[in-house]
């Protein structure tokens, strides 16, 4: 992982850009995940619609790919794919996502 220019801290994840379209209020909070450490980058991906309607945000680990893991945000009828690089395990990943939302 590198560091900052000091040398004495991690330096943060880094939030892809690839879509111009995002779920609403997911921006700042896989913003909030790249400040953890051990998330190295964060992308996210497929927005699509549901049929049933989440009133909070709530985001859950959908599997693990090569490096990382695949989440899955939703709120109202909305989702979106998530993809997270990083060296954390899973029941840490959710920890960090669970502080940061609540």
């Amino acid at each position: 992982m590198g560091s900052d220019k000091s040398g004495d801290r991690p330096s943060p994840g880094r939030l892809v850009w690839n879509h111009s379209t995002h779920l609403p209020g997911l921006i700042p909070i896989l913003q909030d995940l790249t400040q953890v450490p051990g998330i190295t980058t964060v992308t996210p991906a497929v927005i699509g619609r549901t049929k049933s309607h989440m009133p909070n945000f709530k985001i859950k680990i959908s599997i693990e790919i090569r490096g990382g893991y695949k989440l899955i945000a939703r709120k109202g009828k909305m989702f979106q794919e998530v993809f997270v690089l990083t060296e954390l395990g899973a029941e840490d990943l959710m920890a960090a996502i669970e502080r940061i939302l609540n």
